[in-house]
């Protein structure tokens, strides 16, 4: 079982930074692809970015391509999202995601992909 617990969300205005993280407890992460999916006020939820458990692949939502950047630091059993040149459509709540998988270089975009969600943690940016 692995529980994950995002941190980081907050209150910026359109152009700012903020930079989410996602800790993990109950398994080490080095064997989970991990990613980040955000659901808006009646929309559904949606991929943001995904990282393979080794690091060297990730993929990105167009929506936040060239302006977000997913890492991991599998020693701490985190995970990071920075979300730099922030607009109000990013406005959501930010979830973290992970799975238990074999392929080093996979990374999973589907949210059917993973097995442990967190809770979520709130990001709102006001125009």
């Amino acid at each position: 079982q692995v529980q994950l617990v995002e941190s980081g969300g907050g209150l910026v205005q359109a152009g700012g930074s903020l930079r989410l993280s996602c800790a993990a407890s109950g398994r080490t992460l080095s064997r989970y692809g991990m990613g980040w999916f955000r659901q808006a006020p009646g929309k559904e939820r949606e991929f943001v970015a995904g990282i393979s458990w080794s690091g060297g692949s990730s993929h990105y939502a167009d929506s936040v391509k060239g302006r977000f950047t997913i890492s991991r630091d599998n020693a701490k059993n985190t995970m990071y999202l920075q979300m730099n040149s922030l607009k109000p459509e990013d406005t959501a709540v930010y979830y973290c995601a992970s799975r238990l998988t074999a392929q080093r270089m996979v990374v999973l975009t589907m949210s059917s992909d993973y097995d442990y969600w967190g809770q979520g943690t709130q990001v709102t940016v006001s125009s």
